[in-house]
């Protein structure tokens, strides 16, 4: 069964603009991925780090991110170590709340951190031998997982 864990940029795509196609076909993956999260098919890890969703401006796209975590199987701990993680992550290039992220996504030892942000997705692909935790766009994921 894959773990795997959702940046706040995943679990913000759904609401997102669905005019480009782009945005549209990531948003469907997200919630498919959630979907098999739901019927116990796939396992859903998040972190204490989400509370970023905290910075939204929009009160209810705050709202419905946050009605969406109750789904996740557990919630980790931002914990000393992965401070500690989150500082030698944050050194690769990766900015504070991504690097949080990854430090967290590997301390809970999911299978794949997922996020739509091409940024991280640039930086992780420089830096995949240094990270412990795989780091994909979700379509691409979800591509891969349904393929026969």
């Amino acid at each position: 069964m894959p773990r795997i864990y959702l940046d706040v940029c995943c679990l913000n795509r759904p609401f997102d603009d669905q005019l480009q196609e782009r945005i549209r076909l990531e948003a469907e993956a997200v919630l498919l991925i959630l979907g098999r999260c739901d019927a116990r098919e796939w396992q859903w890890l998040s972190s204490a780090v989400v509370e970023e969703v905290n910075n939204t401006p929009s009160r209810e796209r705050r709202s419905r991110v946050r009605s969406m975590l109750s789904g996740a199987y557990s919630t980790a701990a931002l914990t000393a170590s992965a401070v500690a993680r989150a500082q030698e992550v944050k050194a690769m290039g990766f900015r504070t709340y991504d690097a949080l992220h990854l430090a967290c996504a590997e301390g809970a030892m999911v299978d794949v951190l997922l996020t739509t942000d091409d940024r991280v997705l640039r930086i992780a692909a420089r830096h995949t031998a240094q990270l412990k935790v795989r780091v994909a766009n979700p379509l691409d994921w979800l591509l891969e997982m349904v393929q026969p």
